[in-house]
């Protein structure tokens, strides 16, 4: 078999490399890339018709017609090509687990069947956001995987993504480690050098959200930090006035909200973002986002004469006019999220094509998926600094449907699966689930796609939650269970059923209800679920056993990280049944969990983020 590049672009031969790679291992000899030559047979890498979408730039389609060991794979633009590639590897058998060599599934075969298929991507936005603690190698190898499931663009927090890459290099993945002791030149090169990563493999690049609020006014919006050092009044006087007051909300920029009728704030942030996209020709979508707090919204007159929504679509549209006037073709999102929800009375977005609704359900329960039968209704009414936030899918998609009334541009999905509900479910089978069938309810509530909001590293004890969001993104016929067990089997190997089954009895004995605060603390019912499943994580040990030293990588490693779950789960399910029963030693019980976790650091750090698992699952036991 030949492979020949079709084009000069990077990417495009990128893909072609890929494809090289993975079929010299498939056939067990070397296989190079050619350059084109119209006289040639074999598989041409390149581009197709961009007609197929309605945006090349932002949309996703691809041609393969393989016959015999020669033909095409086209995509409608070079991000699609190297789509494509993984798209036909994927129809030969091969499968990407997790980030990582040891990931990667790819069969021995005797000879290549024909493979014929024509595919658009169901949805527009398929993306991920940096969130919990990561190493810069960690992202280049999620950002390698992301592309081999269908993903197509990522997203990094704030200018800098500090806080994020601090937690792990700074806060050695360690909670109650000092904050911000890294150097944000650090962060700044590791920004540069995924930006690199993303423009190889041609993924759209979304950049910053929070700290527009801040960073205009020379306050530091790297995370979550308080401002050090006094404020001068002529900026202060342009925060948000509340019980009183125009200061910091919490002591932290990026929470604090402006005073938003004050056309001094408004345009010095306009002004601000403006100047940021010339200065990163980069960014494909930037994210135009205000505070990330709640219930702190100016209390002055001339701020309660309009929603926090109304300011917003102004200064959207003085924004859309500015880079207009500058040349700036980078598409604006604008949040849906807390006091947001709430859609304008008085003002509408211009020029929709420029914007992007992002809808961030951030109160949201993850217990069930969206429906798709909500129609918009009242919305409880707007009382400043006196919200309450929807719980259930119901309740948040009216407000989505309110917004909809008036703008009918693009839009996604922004959602928070695997940030922090994924913890408290031990197997990871309920909240796949739950992503699956998310991803096939967003085009029915009007949406054209998703932006996980996430911890990187969540491939413990498996990836299938990432590989079911990636998927469904791709297709809305992905069936869970058929997905589940082409995972499984690729994953697992001969025994891809009883790990299954293991883990789908894990996700129902650490009783959900119970981890959602549903349910009394002391409560034995709960605690009996909870010693069960330790019996079952016991009762399991042998089949992680025979199957550990298999000769598989991708199949040994998964078995390795298995038996590392076994021994947290076992010692979590303990502490939780101590909590049920109201014994004195729970909290013991969750020290335990954590020096384990200590202990394992090293090897369950490629897949597991430790940082957020223990912040999240401290709060039971504090």
């Amino acid at each position: 078999m030949r492979i020949i590049c079709d084009s000069d672009h990077k990417t495009i031969r990128f893909a072609a490399e890929e494809l090289a790679r993975c079929l010299s291992r498939m056939a067990g000899r070397k296989i190079a890339v050619e350059t084109s030559d119209s006289n040639s047979d074999g598989v041409r890498v390149g581009l197709m018709d961009v007609e197929a979408t309605q945006d090349p730039r932002f949309d996703d389609a691809i041609d393969i017609e393989v016959r015999n060991g020669s033909g095409r794979i086209a995509g409608v633009n070079p991000r699609s090509a190297l789509l494509g590639v993984y798209r036909y590897l994927t129809e030969l058998g091969c499968r990407w687990v997790r980030p990582g060599a040891d990931g990667e599934y790819i069969p021995k075969l005797e000879s290549l069947p024909d493979v014929l298929l024509r595919e658009t991507a169901a949805y527009r936005h398929r993306g991920i956001c940096i969130e919990g603690s990561v190493s810069a190698d960690q992202l280049d190898d999620l950002v390698a995987w992301m592309p081999k499931v269908g993903f197509n663009a990522y997203f990094t927090q704030f200018r800098e993504a500090y806080t994020f890459f601090d937690r792990w290099h700074g806060q050695c993945d360690d909670p109650s480690a000092p904050a911000g002791t890294m150097p944000v030149e650090d962060a700044r090169k590791m920004i540069a050098s995924l930006v690199e990563e993303l423009r190889k493999r041609d993924l759209l690049y979304h950049a910053v959200g929070h700290g527009w609020t801040c960073e205009p006014f020379g306050i530091s919006g790297l995370g979550w930090y308080a401002a050090e050092g006094d404020l001068p009044e002529e900026t202060t006087q342009l925060f948000a006035l509340v019980n009183g007051e125009r200061k910091l909300w919490g002591g932290v920029g990026i929470n604090t909200n402006l005073c938003y009728s004050n056309p001094k704030a408004r345009d010095k942030v306009v002004r601000e973002i403006a100047n940021y996209l010339k200065a990163h020709p980069e960014v494909d979508v930037l994210h135009f986002w205000l505070a990330d707090g709640s219930n702190n919204n100016c209390e002055c007159d001339e701020c309660r004469k309009a929603r926090p929504s109304d300011f917003y679509v102004q200064m959207l549209n003085s924004l859309d006019e500015l880079m207009t006037a500058e040349g700036l073709d980078a598409r604006i999102v604008f949040l849906i999220y807390v006091d947001l929800l709430w859609p304008p009375l008085k003002e509408k977005i211009r020029n929709p094509d420029r914007f992007i609704l992002m809808f961030a359900p951030i109160t949201r329960n993850y217990d069930k998926a969206f429906v798709t039968d909500v129609r918009a209704g009242e919305l409880p009414p707007f009382e400043t600094n006196k919200l309450e936030f929807p719980s259930s899918v119901e309740q948040n998609i009216a407000f989505l449907k309110a917004w909809q009334k008036d703008f009918r541009g693009d839009s996604f999905d922004f959602d928070y699966h695997l940030l922090w509900a994924h913890n408290r479910d031990a197997g990871g089978m309920a909240i796949a689930r739950v992503i699956c069938d998310d991803t096939k309810a967003l085009k029915d509530i009007g949406l054209n796609g998703f932006v996980s909001c996430q911890v990187q590293r969540a491939f413990f004890p498996t990836g299938l939650p990432m590989t079911a969001l990636g998927r469904g993104l791709w297709s809305r016929d992905c069936d869970f269970d058929k997905l589940a067990a082409d995972y499984f089997k690729a994953a697992y190997g001969p025994e891809a059923a009883a790990a299954r089954r293991y883990l789908d009895e894990l996700s129902e004995l650490f009783d959900q209800a119970y981890l959602r605060g549903e349910k009394p603390k002391e409560n034995p019912e709960s605690a009996e679920q909870f010693a069960r499943a330790a019996a079952a994580i016991d009762a399991f040990a042998p089949t992680i056993e025979r199957n550990i030293g298999l000769d598989n990588q991708c199949w040994a490693k998964s078995w390795s990280y298995l038996k590392l779950h076994a021994g947290m789960a076992k010692l979590l399910a303990g502490a939780f049944e101590s909590r049920a029963r109201g014994k004195d030693d729970a909290k013991a019980g969750w020290e335990r969990v954590k020096e384990y976790l200590s202990e394992k650091h090293d090897e369950v750090s490629p897949v597991f983020d430790t940082y957020l698992f223990i912040g999240v699952m401290g709060g039971f036991f504090a």
